[in-house]
Order: structure tokens, then sequence, then C-alpha cells
């Protein structure tokens, strides 16, 4: 079956920082099934497939209506595995069973502030575009052109003293990756290219979404979550 655009979800069992992060319940809920629910809520794809390698987390996501055709191997699953030899991955297994996709979203598992709208915006940016890859950006709160070094003592050193004396109004903006999601273009996904080089960026507004990496973050992202649904009338 030809299919258009799958959602693939990778979700390791592992987690050093935040232990068993994407089963960990969010506001009652296991997290990942904010990443499952957003891109079934978005109407974009044809498989949302979720891809780990834990057996407890496959039958979690199987039961939140994602589909887990396998288990991803333990050498693509420890510490220091980039997200693209991951997704690359999930087209292949996917390919083999018959789900051959023309555009692969990688969306990850703690994204419990992710709206599909945001999913819909950076796709229409992509395929109005010939670059290989798309993702959501977040605006740095002060110009990086004044970032400060410190050194062992404390003591601090501008990283670029040429701006020392630039206002900060008159410096350029930077962004970074939101860490939620990237859309891609199956060939480069297989092509092993790099994500941020060349790609279409859509900048996020400061606390629609959150990268979720630490226990304080866990705790941040609940807050923004409650808030967020006590003004959409809705019990958190």
């Amino acid at each position: 079956m030809k299919t258009g655009r799958i959602a693939v979800i990778p979700a390791r069992g592992g987690s050093k920082r935040v232990p068993r992060k994407n089963l960990r319940p969010f506001a009652g809920r296991p997290m990942i099934g904010y990443a499952i629910e957003v891109a079934q809520r978005s109407a974009l794809f044809e498989r949302v497939i979720v891809s780990t390698d834990d057996a407890e987390l496959a039958a979690v996501a199987r039961d939140l209506g994602a589909d887990v055709p396998f288990l991803r191997p333990a050498e693509l699953a420890d510490d220091f595995t980039p997200t693209v030899p991951v997704i690359a991955h999930a087209i292949r297994a996917c390919a083999e069973l018959g789900w051959a996709a023309r555009l692969a979203c990688c969306i990850y598992p703690a994204v419990p502030l992710l709206q599909p709208q945001a999913l819909a915006d950076t796709l229409a940016l992509l395929e109005a575009s010939d670059a290989p890859y798309a993702f959501p950006v977040l605006a740095y709160r002060a110009p990086i052109q004044r970032a400060l070094n410190r050194d062992a003592r404390g003591r601090s050193a501008p990283l670029q003293p040429e701006y020392m004396q630039t206002r900060t109004q008159d410096l350029p903006p930077a962004f970074h990756d939101a860490g939620q999601f990237y859309w891609g273009r199956v060939q480069a996904w297989l092509a092993g290219r790099p994500l941020h080089a060349d790609a279409c960026t859509l900048v996020c507004d400061e606390g629609s979404v959150l990268d979720i990496d630490t226990p304080g973050d866990w705790a941040l992202a609940e807050a923004l979550y409650r808030v967020r649904r006590e003004a959409e009338g809705v019990a958190a």
C-alpha cells in the first residue's frame, strides 16, 4: 500500500534524567499518549508508528491506537544514537511491510503542549519548498552575539567581543530547535542528511512548546498545560 505521510514517534524505554519519561504519567496520562494523540488529531498521517525497544512501552502505545510493527534494535536505542538513523530504520521497516511513504514526520514522545496546527503549518512550509526537512524553532530570549564565557574561577569573558558594544536591538535574532518534531522527505532521512542544514523553519511562540529534558522542565510543562486547559475551559 502506498502511503503519502507517516508519523514516527521514537520512544526509548531508557531515560537518565527523567526515568521512564515516555511512560511516566503527565496530567494523569502516559506521556507518550500526547504525541500519539496530536498525530491522530492532525489527520495528516496514514500511519502513526512508535519506534521503541521497550515491550511495556510498545504495549501502551498499541493500546493508545499507534502502530508498533517492530521493536527497535538495541544498537539504535542507546544514549548516543542520533535521530536520523532511527527514523531511517523505521522507514525501511515500514517499507518492508508495504507501508511506503513519501514524507515522514518524526514526533518526539514528550510533547504535551504540541498542537496539530503546528504540524500542519510546518508541513505546508516543506511542501512549498525544495528543502529536505522542516521543523519548529524558538527565538533566543537574548542576543547570542552577547553571550558570555565563564572560567573555572567564575570570571566572565565575552564569546564575541566585537559585539559587546553593539546595542541589542541592532543585533539580528537567532533561533534554536524547539525539540518537538521534524518533517522530512523520505529520501533525506534514508540518505542521512543532517536535520539542521538548509531546512525550513516555523517560528513558535514562547510557551506554546517546551523541550522536556529535566524534572524542572517537566514541572514547568505541567504548569503550562494546566494553564492552557483552564483557559480553554477544560479540566486538566
